[in-house]
């Protein structure tokens, strides 16, 4: 989808009049600060947490909010994965349709003996809160769940209901909650509009904020799994069929491919205006790589940098690795996980087909793995959906916010490189935007990593932004 420039200016870059909104309190800070640690401190990994105790956890504070509990339903297909969904009422007569808050509760593992910390502690040190979810995403859970009460309380009569779905398995698992809930329960989550504040949010450099992204559109996810399988034998007659060194090989010819620059309307827009925001060298490659074709120069210095890479490309990188059965054995087998982050339009089939290629040996299956882990010896043909047009009555309220908060702060639409739930809303056709107002420094994204991390007053200025942002997306003439 092409983007008008003309609707950009006028949506994201008009100067708009400040909200007048108080700022945060100390009642709001510790309240927020409460529930972001209570949920920091509940293991909601796959392998042996539990998102339904998060669930209930924030349910009860909402039932004590006085949300009727009629409104806050557990749903889920299992003890241990209770989706939350929390509705705020409309105010009485109101025709509008529902728009929807996806957050997700579950966590990516956090091995102990990596981290200088308890992953599973919430402790505040230096100006940051540290934990496994402070990035990705609990911070923002707690956000939203912190602005619910807080409004609830404030007698807020929103002019239409707003959906929060608090939901699992995102980070991997055999039954995401979003997907779950559309399939079995959708009426609990109807909507007009999905917002996601899984994705976009303020880039900043040391502290100081550059550019709000927002998610226009996003990369598909695709997990594919490498195996070799030999006789195996005594360890002392090695052989040339051994199943570690067929699956290394290819693993090795996987790392030294790069696949082809790509562009779409949503990361020409991107690579468009950082050309205005940025100076020098940067800038001169962001236009570099829109000129067709693209100058090989400046193709070659923003691929050096992860974050821009992720962006012009379609990526795979190995992220698990087993093999063997004893030390003094001849492998019988050998498997390697390779993680692909795919570019709208292409498929998991397409990019499957590409890595046999690239590995270049017959040894070496390759098969698509699912979010339940099942194997397939084919992937899907699925793609990432078309980016919704960029609505008024969303991105309306969400420039009179940035502007009254961050005053002249750019604006942008985002390809999310990563994979979010949104997944799931636009295949319906819903448009679904990723929006958040955290801000996190470029050299800090902690997220799925060690020691992961969140400056405090980021996380007060986002309890602030979606403060002000649901009062105007709900009060609009």
């Amino acid at each position: 989808m092409k983007i008008p420039a003309i609707l950009l200016t006028a949506l994201l870059a008009a100067t708009f009049p400040a909200l007048g909104q108080q700022p945060l309190d100390p009642a709001t800070q510790k309240l927020s600060h409460d529930i972001f640690q209570e949920l920091v401190e509940i293991n909601t990994t796959d392998s042996v947490g539990s998102v339904t105790a998060a669930s209930e956890a924030l349910r009860a504070r909402l039932l004590e909010a006085g949300f009727p509990a009629a409104d806050l339903i557990l749903a889920g297909p299992n003890a241990r994965k209770q989706n939350l969904v929390a509705r705020f009422r409309a105010k009485p007569g109101s025709t509008l349709q529902p728009i929807l808050f996806i957050c997700h509760l579950d966590v990516v593992e956090a091995p102990q003996a990596e981290w200088h910390t308890d992953p599973f502690k919430f402790i505040e040190k230096d100006g940051y809160f540290y934990g496994r979810g402070t990035q990705d995403m609990k911070d923002s859970d707690a956000i939203l769940v912190t602005n619910f009460i807080r409004l609830k309380r404030q007698g807020l009569l929103p002019d239409r209901d707003l959906i929060l779905a608090l939901t699992a398995d995102e980070e991997g698992g055999e039954s995401n909650g979003v997907d779950w809930l559309l399939k079995n329960r959708p009426e609990l989550i109807q909507s007009e509009i999905v917002i996601n504040p899984d994705a976009g949010g303020i880039d900043s450099s040391h502290g100081i904020p550059t550019v709000m992204v927002v998610e226009a559109t996003e990369k598909l996810y695709g997990d594919f799994q490498l195996s070799a399988k030999n006789p195996g034998g005594h360890s002392s007659l090695p052989v040339p069929e051994n199943a570690i060194y067929q699956v290394a090989g290819a693993l090795t010819r996987i790392q030294k491919f790069t696949f082809p620059l790509e562009l779409n309307p949503v990361t020409r827009a991107y690579f468009q205006k950082m050309a205005t925001i940025e100076k020098g060298q940067l800038a001169q490659d962001f236009l570099g790589v829109l000129k067709t074709p693209a100058d090989p120069a400046a193709e070659a210095h923003l691929s050096a940098i992860p974050r821009y890479n992720s962006v012009l490309r379609t990526t795979c990188v190995a992220t698990m690795f087993s093999a063997g059965q004893a030390p003094n054995a001849l492998p019988q087998n050998a498997g390697a996980n390779v993680n692909c982050h795919i570019l709208p339009g292409n498929t998991q089939e397409e990019v499957r087909q590409q890595l046999l290629k690239v590995a270049a040996d017959p040894a070496v299956t390759i098969q698509y793995k699912d979010d339940a882990g099942k194997l397939f010896d084919t992937g899907t043909t699925r793609v990432s959906p078309t980016p919704p047009a960029l609505r008024p009555d969303v991105f309306g309220p969400l420039g009179k916010v940035v502007n009254a908060m961050h005053p002249g702060l750019p604006i942008l639409p985002q390809m999310e490189v990563g994979a979010s739930d949104s997944v799931y809303t636009m295949a319906l056709g819903i448009p679904s935007y990723g929006i958040n107002g955290i801000a996190i420094d470029i050299d800090d994204l902690r997220m799925h990593g060690r020691d992961e991390r969140l400056k405090v007053s980021s996380f007060d200025e986002g309890v602030d932004f979606y403060y002000r942002f649901l009062q105007a997306l709900t009060a609009q003439p």
